[in-house]
């Protein structure tokens, strides 16, 4: 089918347009699964037999990406919320046999089936703001079976909606209790061995861990990049969270997609990251829910000129967020981030965190038609509101929402 979205604003993001890449009066139009043409209308002869959509004069944008999730989960830790507003830290709460292992018996006890069901309200909650491609990470089951049915429940998931799908290995997220103490062993007999069954079912798009005092060193890190590598997969790390491992560094040397978090990020790490094209996906989400009070250098990224995305890092412990347009005004409020960042950060630069921005992330010919279609005044609307939705249309490959009933 081809469609034409006429009488619109553009927010491109394409990278060679000033700012956010504006169009005043522009036109997208669509053949088959791609955009065809993106720009000034009175440059565009519509073909014959087009489906012609008015917009109205509202701005389209490329569909928001949300690169940074863990939205696979089973139950939530709100007892935790509790200690936590009692004042213990996330590390104590960690060290006391909470965090994340506390999340893996309810995952272990839950089938594939109890995963999507659970799931699927936290994966339409972002569709409904536009969200059209989606990161999910395993890292809740920690044996090698249940971290390839956290996947599986991942790709079902995108069989169930109109969404792109990206999905994550993180077996090296914590160590569970039968293995408290012996990382090495744990990374030999279970991250290792579960990333060989997850890669053989083609189940995994990339590889993550978590780098920090409380997880896995960056010695521990490299065993599990060597064999990610070996299997011809990128990675990434959620690195510097909680205190400066240089976890940053590690990523930009093994050419990672992304690191993540970033809080105790310093200047070498941001230079390394920029020289290696590794993004900087911050996580205002977590810095919120957690209440840490040292933010990611972002003058640090600014001055190195370090790719920036955000993401809601939807999590049951740190970060039960499913809104990607409050995860822009808390980039915005919380790390003085730009109105331009937060878009680039939910669209281009997420987009390359995920390491598609050849298809996706921009409004330009030759990408997928994923756009969000928005009933505001202005692109600063969708970092400016909070607790308000107003998207107008969300087109996902080509298919408008009634395309697909």
């Amino acid at each position: 089918m081809t469609i034409l979205l006429r009488n619109a604003r553009l927010a491109t993001l394409a990278p060679g347009l000033p700012g956010p890449g504006i169009v005043e009066s522009g036109a997208v139009l669509i053949e088959g699964d791609r955009i065809a043409f993106a720009g000034e209308e009175r440059d565009l002869a519509a073909p014959s037999g087009a489906r012609v959509v008015d917009c109205e004069g509202r701005w389209i944008t490329p569909g928001l990406i949300d690169c940074h999730t863990h939205i696979v989960h089973a139950g939530n830790r709100a007892k935790e919320f509790e200690m936590r507003l009692a004042g213990a830290s996330y590390e104590e709460i960690a060290r006391a046999g909470g965090g994340i292992v506390s999340s893996v018996r309810q995952v272990r006890e839950a089938s594939e089936a109890d995963l999507i069901a659970e799931s699927l309200p936290r994966l339409d909650a972002l569709l409904a703001e536009g969200v059209t491609t989606i990161e999910m990470k395993s890292g809740y089951g920690l044996t090698v079976d249940d971290e390839v049915k956290m996947l599986r429940a991942a790709r079902a998931l995108a069989r169930q909606r109109p969404v792109g799908l990206s999905t994550t290995y993180l077996g090296a997220h914590a160590t569970p209790a039968d293995y408290k103490g012996r990382n090495g062993d744990f990374i030999r007999d279970v991250v290792l061995p579960g990333l060989q069954a997850a890669h053989g079912e083609g189940l995994v798009d990339a590889v993550d861990g978590f780098c920090e005092g409380i997880a896995f060193s960056p010695e521990e890190m490299r065993i599990v990049f060597d064999a990610a590598k070996a299997l011809g997969l990128p990675v990434k790390l959620h690195a510097d969270q909680l205190s400066n491992l240089h976890g940053a560094a590690l990523a930009a040397e093994y050419g990672a997609l992304s690191a993540d978090h970033l809080e105790y990020t310093d200047d070498e790490g941001a230079a390394a990251m920029t020289k290696a094209g590794t993004v900087a996906v911050l996580l205002p989400g977590a810095y919120y829910f957690i209440r840490e009070t040292k933010r990611p250098p972002v003058d640090l990224f600014r001055k190195h000129a370090t790719k920036m995305a955000l993401a809601t890092d939807n999590n049951p412990g740190t970060s039960p967020l499913t809104s990607l347009l409050l995860t822009m005004n808390m980039g915005a409020t919380l790390f003085h981030l730009t109105i331009e960042e937060c878009l680039a950060g939910v669209t281009r630069e997420a987009a390359r965190a995920l390491g598609r921005l050849d298809s996706i992330g921009t409004i330009e010919a030759g990408k997928r038609a994923d756009l969000a279609i928005w009933d505001i005044e202005s692109p600063a609307e969708l970092v400016y509101r909070i607790g308000f939705n107003p998207l107008h249309q969300r087109i996902w490959s080509g298919f408008l929402p009634e395309d697909k009933a």
